[in-house]
C-alpha cells in the first residue's frame, strides 16, 4: 500500500525551483504532484509530450497557454483540463503569493 498527502511539505515562499515528485509509475500511468511557486516556463519553451496528460490544480492559481489558441487560460483550484499528447503548451505564470499545487496523470490512450 502506498499512501501520503499532496500538501504535505509546501514551502511558505517562493523557491527557484519548480517541484515535480513523482506519486505513482506505471507503465500505464505516471501520477505527479508539481508545486510551483511563481514559476513560468522559459521564454521560447513549449511542452510537447508523447503521453495525455490530466492535470487538476488544487490551490494558487496559474496561466496555461496552448500554440493553437491566443488567450491563456487562467486555473484556479478544481480547474482540470485534459492535454493531449502532441498540444503545445507552456505555464506563463503561477502564483507568487502561494503554492500552486497540481496533480498531474500522464498516460497512453
Amino acid at each position: 500500500m502506498f499512501e501520503g498527502n499532496v500538501f504535505a511539505a509546501l514551502s511558505a515562499g517562493v523557491e527557484t525551483m519548480e517541484r515535480i515528485e513523482t506519486l505513482i509509475d506505471h507503465p500505464a500511468a505516471r501520477i505527479e504532484r508539481i508545486v510551483s511557486t511563481g514559476q513560468a516556463s522559459p521564454e521560447g519553451f513549449w511542452y510537447d509530450q508523447p503521453r495525455d496528460e490530466w492535470v487538476l490544480l488544487l490551490s494558487g492559481s496559474a496561466g496555461l497557454r496552448f500554440a493553437d489558441e491566443a488567450d491563456v487560460r487562467e486555473l484556479r483550484p478544481g480547474d482540470w483540463l485534459l492535454i493531449p499528447a502532441g498540444c503545445k503548451h507552456r505555464v506563463e505564470w503561477t502564483d507568487a503569493a502561494q503554492p500552486s499545487v497540481w496533480l498531474a496523470v500522464h498516460f497512453a490512450t
